[in-house]
């Protein structure tokens, strides 16, 4: 059953998004060096304080699906259906998140985060935390028998593979073939704890 969210946690939502909305405009129109926190604020018709309620940080207004997408890399560990292998709901996942920031849409903000140093230093840590978070996931599940260094080294591919095929001409060909890798990988630790 779905739990239909009450008025109070709609409002946050939809401040929420006009924030993000609002400084993903700016940073485009202006650039991202070029607009500050309470331009943002302003523009958004929010005080300041209430920006930081929903953003940590300048870099996260950017990044605003951030808790979304490692919740849904965590969720394809634990919620896949019993007895479904680990790959396959990692590989759709992945497919699913790179056809979501691969579309033309998306290619400004990259072109915008590929220009500014503080926003890919901030992606590079993003990407980091998401490995550590799906990495815990893999060693957690108990039907699942890897080490955790195993489960870890996996899951720092898989968040590889969507860097990667984001940036390839063709996303899911890449995805494909960059999960065909950690298969093998996977295969081989799996092999591995067997003869230990």
């Amino acid at each position: 059953m779905t739990v239909v969210p009450g008025r109070r946690e709609r409002k946050k939502a939809a401040t929420r998004q006009n924030i993000a909305d609002t400084a993903l405009r700016l940073f485009l129109d202006r650039g991202y060096d070029a607009v500050g926190i309470r331009d943002v604020a302003a523009e958004a018709d929010v005080a300041v304080t209430t920006l930081f309620s929903h953003f940590a940080s300048k870099e996260a207004l950017v990044f605003e699906l951030d808790d979304d997408f490692e919740q849904r890399l965590v969720q394809a560990v634990t919620n896949r259906a019993p007895h479904e292998p680990l790959m396959p709901a990692l590989r759709r996942e992945i497919q699913a998140l790179v056809r979501h920031c691969a579309g033309e849409s998306a290619a400004p903000i990259w072109h915008l985060i590929d220009e500014s140093p503080a926003l890919r230093e901030y992606e590079k840590s993003m990407r980091l935390r998401h490995a550590e978070s799906l990495g815990a996931a893999i060693a957690a599940d108990p039907g699942l028998t890897q080490s955790a260094t195993a489960c870890r080294a996996i899951a720092r591919f898989v968040i590889d593979a969507y860097s990667l095929a984001r940036e390839a001409a063709d996303p899911k060909a890449a995805v494909d073939e960059i999960f065909q890798m950690i298969e093998a990988a996977w295969a081989a630790a799996s092999a591995a704890e067997k003869i230990v």
